[in-house]
């Protein structure tokens, strides 16, 4: 069985996304420095992952530093807070957890115990992530009827979490209660998070999976093929916008012209009371090889201009509801993220 990431006591191991399908490969870190770089280059993705990964990165930093000054030992900790923040910008898990990790780091214990600690905690926030997916599998699980055609977009399962996943949990728990559900994975362009690990672990739990690429969405929505889409979600505005990979704005449009619920499933770390609206989420653009290339093969002219915005921002408006480990918020435009927090 896959595992995402895995804590190893002296290094960090997580399955390399890049690889998939075609290789199972495992990347071990060794260094804050490596983890750093594993988040970056996509060797883990997914925002509840990258959190995860950073608290991990803390936590081998920690236990790797051979500094017995304490007051030395937490400023170079937080200097590796600040290199790990510095990774992806729109993922608001990964300050959710690196926050969670200076709270100890600012405590006022001694070296060894200040190791111990961290390390604790980032194996905890691991194991309650899975607890957490779980959770919202279970909150959400009503919405899907027995027979339902459910799209999804980019990977928002055991491979973006610590396990199990976000909107794929919620068609895992509706699964596991004896619906019979069919997914359509849209494939999404330009990483191909869709047909290269959505599509691969559907896969692996044999529920039925059908790819498109992502301008046929609007064709199977039209042909009345499609009964709900779920997503997860980067970054949740305390009024309910939310940033996801790029192109989810587009079938939440395409959803609502065709009178079909779209749902975000989502923990409640993903959630930002502190960023009014998704105007004020900042947009990641990513380099022009994930546009131009396609696993090595170039696709692009040369000197052509390319623009890479890794997320886009869908509005309160167009979301049905928000799936939370909490409880769900219908109609998140009236309420905004309040109800849950």
């Amino acid at each position: 069985m896959y595992y995402t990431i895995r804590w190893d006591g002296d290094s960090v191991s997580m399955l390399d996304q890049r690889l998939l399908p075609a290789h199972e490969v495992y990347h071990t870190c060794t260094s804050h420095l490596e983890v750093a770089a594993a988040i970056t280059d996509m060797v883990i993705r997914g925002a509840p992952a990258i959190g995860i990964a950073a608290a991990m990165g803390i936590a081998l930093a920690a236990v790797r530093m051979t500094v017995s000054n304490a007051d030395e030992f937490r400023k170079e900790l937080l200097q590796v807070c600040d290199t790990l923040g510095k990774t992806r910008p729109t993922a608001v898990n990964l300050f959710w957890t690196i926050n969670r990790m200076k709270k100890i780091i600012e405590s006022g214990t001694g070296v060894q115990d200040l190791k111990a600690r961290l390390e604790k905690e980032a194996v905890a926030i691991l194991e309650e992530d899975v607890t957490i997916n779980r959770a919202i599998g279970r909150n959400g699980a009503r919405y899907l009827a027995d027979g339902d055609v459910v799209m999804t977009h980019c990977n928002a399962g055991a491979l973006a979490t610590g396990g199990y996943g976000t909107a794929l949990g919620v068609i895992r728990a509706a699964v596991e209660d004896g619906k019979k559900i069919q997914v359509i994975a849209c494939e999404t362009r330009p990483y191909l998070q869709g047909s290269r690990l959505t599509a691969w672990e559907l896969l692996q739990d044999r529920i039925p999976v059908t790819l498109i690429t992502d301008n046929m969405a609007g064709y199977f929505m039209r042909q009345g093929l499609v009964k709900k889409v779920i997503v997860g979600a980067d970054r949740i505005a305390a009024n309910g916008d939310t940033a996801n990979k790029i192109g989810t704005y587009t079938h939440s449009v395409l959803a609502k012209e065709h009178r079909i619920p779209f749902f975000v499933a989502a923990p409640i770390s993903t959630l930002d009371p502190n960023t009014p609206n998704g105007d004020a989420i900042v947009i990641e653009e990513r380099g022009i090889d994930e546009v131009a290339y396609i696993m090595g093969t170039q696709i692009a002219p040369e000197g052509v201009f390319i623009k890479n915005p890794a997320f886009d921002i869908t509005p309160a408006q167009n979301i049905s509801a928000i799936i939370t480990e909490k409880g769900v918020i219908e109609s998140p435009r009236d309420k905004g993220i309040k109800s849950v927090l």
